[in-house]
């Protein structure tokens, strides 16, 4: 092992020279308590290397030692159910090590050594396997079957193959009498792993929440941003997004958030019953927390690190959606280490490269078929939460994320003081996937599901402009259809687009209860036009019994969904003996 020497601590920042046999993004041990760094630059035989633990109490003329290896994470059964640092290292077993406090340079593997998994063959002596192929299956947890796939790059013919209960890094088949395959493998996290090829995302992301569900969706392989300030609703959002959203695995990682966000993931996660499953959701969740008080380089290993164990369950077939809260603090780690390199800043002092660097990362996501004889598609969903200070979306973050992202929700302070969560401004959020959304949902929801979201739409829209005539000179002055207009607008915001995350039947919403929603609130509005060419006042409209139980639909069961169709009805019925009374009945 080749032994450099310091010249040079900068807080997370640290110089080395003797370090010509290294390359740019290999992993090295920093001074006698091995504390783990990463190349980010060389020049000459001097390596610049950001260290993802404390550096107090290092100085020059303490060794530094390389690996020869990238930084990279081990990828087998085990990694569900686990909270994991920014580079991979088991927090729990880390605490049962070092007590709640971490100690300098503390090393535990990243997966268990020890405990035993039941492996069972897919394959058989004498056949033909290459990279992806699954060479057998092991019950991770309850809900997710592990499929162990042959590592890229290697191919050959089955020599021995072993069932039973082996460890991880047991030979558990052999490939032309000489190649051992375990159940874990390594990946570097910088590079993203390799697909047979891309495909066009059109089934979307099913969130149980109506605002994006309806109005602004996500495709499976999708990209999606949500910027907005502090207090608007980010980290609730993403939360709700990672319990109910219809991904198969969910990787949260929580990126320079505070420490009391990922200690609620971690209590709430497990009480709650998967509705997918019915098991507990912590059964097909990771955890990745790099709290804000945690060493500043690790935050961009953690991102680097949460997609690489989302491409490799995508690799497997299934459908994973990745959270990462909030990429601003991964930038602003950037930006800490790209100062400390003397680099010429960018915007802000952002470095120049921000804007590839997210790209990179987003680009990540998609859906694709996966190497392997089976054909299988595996999807990688990436929604990441921006911290824009003050809450100025026109900051490089925001900006460099909304050019490769494709829906962008955009929170809204005023939206959330007035208590209307989730904070989604529907007037300046926006979904490129749509078009092709909209076909899914006519197609597998409800014919009329797409023309009905546009009504809604532009009702709002419609409301947005009658706002600015109300505040100069009062409602009264609209006209009876206007202030109809309003009303309705006011239904869809209240009755539909705001959801109560806390409450047991509203936190999540099905397409079914959604669809009959919101055909409803447009109901009323249709209802109150015919009720308007009859003679009837705006008046008598707002005083019918039945708004009251609009106003309550939300609050139905999933399984009880029958009854909106029931107040459909009434509502009807309503308006027409209403209309009656007044006499004159409209035909």
């Amino acid at each position: 092992m080749k032994v450099g020497e310091i010249i040079k601590v900068s807080g997370p920042l640290v110089e080395a020279r003797g370090m010509d046999e290294a390359n740019v993004y290999d992993v090295v041990h920093v001074s006698e308590d091995k504390l783990i760094g990463e190349i980010i630059e060389m020049r000459g035989d001097i390596a610049s290397i950001q260290v993802y633990e404390e550096t107090t109490g290092i100085g020059p003329g303490d060794p530094v030692y390389t690996t020869g290896e990238p930084l990279s994470v081990e990828l087998g059964p085990g990694i569900l159910e686990m909270m994991f640092d920014g580079i991979q290292r088991p927090l729990e077993s880390i605490r049962d090590l070092t007590g709640d406090f971490l100690t300098k340079g503390t090393s535990v593997p990243s997966l268990n050594r020890e405990k035993k998994w039941y492996f069972t063959p897919t394959v058989a002596i004498g056949d033909e396997v290459s990279q992806g192929d699954v060479i057998g299956t092991v019950q991770e947890t309850p809900v997710i079957l592990h499929k162990v796939m042959v590592p890229f790059g290697v191919s050959g013919t089955v020599t021995a193959i072993y069932e039973g209960e082996y460890t991880i890094v047991d030979t558990i088949c052999i490939l032309n009498g000489e190649t051992e395959l375990q159940m874990s493998q390594k990946w570097p996290v910088r590079r993203s792993r390799s697909y047979r090829k891309k495909l066009n995302p059109t089934e979307p992301l099913l969130t149980g929440q109506r605002v994006i569900d309806t109005f602004f969706p996500v495709t499976k392989g999708g990209t999606a941003s949500i910027p907005g300030p502090f207090g608007s609703g980010k980290t609730v959002v993403q939360h709700q997004l990672a319990k109910w959203a219809d991904a198969e695995i969910v990787v949260y990682v929580g990126c320079g958030e505070r420490g009391n966000e990922m200690t609620d993931v971690l209590m709430e996660f497990p009480e709650i019953n998967d509705p997918h499953t019915g098991q507990s959701l912590m059964k097909r969740t990771v955890l990745i927390a790099n709290t804000s008080n945690m060493p500043v380089a690790a935050r961009e290993a953690s991102i680097y690190t949460g997609i690489t164990i989302a491409e490799y369950y995508r690799d497997m077939g299934y459908s994973v959606a990745i959270m990462a809260d909030s990429t601003s603090r991964w930038a602003e780690a950037l930006r800490e280490m790209s100062g400390r390199l003397e680099e010429m800043p960018g915007d802000e002092g952002f470095p120049a490269y921000l804007a590839s660097r997210i790209a990179e990362f987003y680009e990540r996501a998609g859906k694709v078929i996966c190497h392997g004889k089976d054909n299988r598609e595996g999807a990688v969903t990436i929604i990441g939460a921006v911290s824009p200070p003050g809450g100025d979306i026109s900051e490089p973050v925001t900006q460099a994320t909304l050019r490769i992202v494709k829906v962008f929700w955009g929170l809204d302070y005023a939206l959330s003081y007035a208590r209307h969560f989730p904070a989604i401004n529907w007037l300046n959020s926006y979904s490129l996937y749509q078009t092709k959304i909209d076909a899914w949902m006519n197609e597998h929801i409800d014919s009329d599901f797409s023309k009905n979201r546009q009504y809604a739409m532009n009702l709002l829209q419609d409301e947005a402009k009658l706002q600015e005539i109300v505040r100069l000179v009062g409602r009264d002055s609209l006209s009876e259809p206007d202030q109809l207009k309003l009303e309705a607008a006011k239904s869809i915001r209240e009755d539909f687009l705001q959801q109560n995350a806390f409450h047991e039947s509203d936190t999540f919403c099905s397409y079914e209860k959604q669809n009959k929603m919101l055909k409803l609130v447009l109901e009323f509005y249709r209802q109150g036009i015919r009720a308007l060419d009859s003679g009837i006042y705006i008046k008598e409209l707002e005083r019918l019994p039945i708004r009251e139980k609009i106003a309550r639909a939300k609050y139905i069961e999933e399984g009880q969904i029958d009854q909106i169709d029931q107040i459909y009805n009434e509502l009807v019925t309503s308006v027409t003996e209403l209309i009656s009374k007044a006499g004159v009945v409209n035909a």
